[in-house]
């Protein structure tokens, strides 16, 4: 419809001017035809484009903010979670250090109670390495008195059947003496 009323007021000025007319020259019916159609483009605009134009862009301000604003929100999520992050970042290096420490002290306390137990056994060995020597030297003592005891008689009953004095006792006992210490 539009493109009939323009097309309508070219002819008619075509037809009124007589096709001559220089650059600067005004025509009347083509101003008021120019006019007529502008002002009914501008109702039509008005009645049928401008309220969905209008719509239109409140629509989209409305969704440019609503995306602003769930940005602002999700920047300031973004950021908690940060903040959350660090500071359970920093509990769990607290924790691993704790534990380390506690770790170390265990070790350390081990450690302590294995070398006790390992000197408290040296000392239970050497004890009992020692109480065995006492044992084996009173047991050899108590043979060396059995074996002198008896020496004794047999250089006795020697002395006493010889009967001999006293230089040929002496040499007697010598001599055993001598053989004992030979074996």
């Amino acid at each position: 419809m539009l493109t009939n009323i323009l097309a309508f007021s070219m002819m008619y000025a075509e037809t009124e001017s007589g096709g001559s007319g220089g650059l600067l020259s005004v025509n009347a019916g083509l101003a008021f035809w120019t006019t007529l159609t502008f002002l009914i483009l501008l109702f039509l605009l008005k009645k049928f484009a401008w309220k969905p134009i209008l719509k239109a862009l409140d629509e989209r301000e409305k969704k440019i903010k609503e995306s602003l604003e769930l940005a602002q929100r999700a920047k300031e999520d973004a950021e908690k979670m940060m903040l959350e992050n660090k500071s359970n970042l920093l509990r769990a290096e607290e924790e691993s250090k704790k534990i380390i420490e506690q770790s170390k002290e265990f070790a350390e306390k081990l450690k302590n109670q294995i070398i006790d137990e390992s000197k408290d056994q040296a000392k239970k060995l050497i004890e009992n390495a020692s109480a065995e020597i006492d044992r084996k030297k009173l047991e050899t003592f108590e043979e060396l008195k059995i074996q002198v005891a008896n020496l004794s008689i047999e250089i006795a009953e020697k002395v006493i059947r010889k009967n001999l004095d006293r230089e040929t006792q002496n040499k007697i006992v010598s001599n055993y003496i001598d053989e004992i210490q030979k074996n």
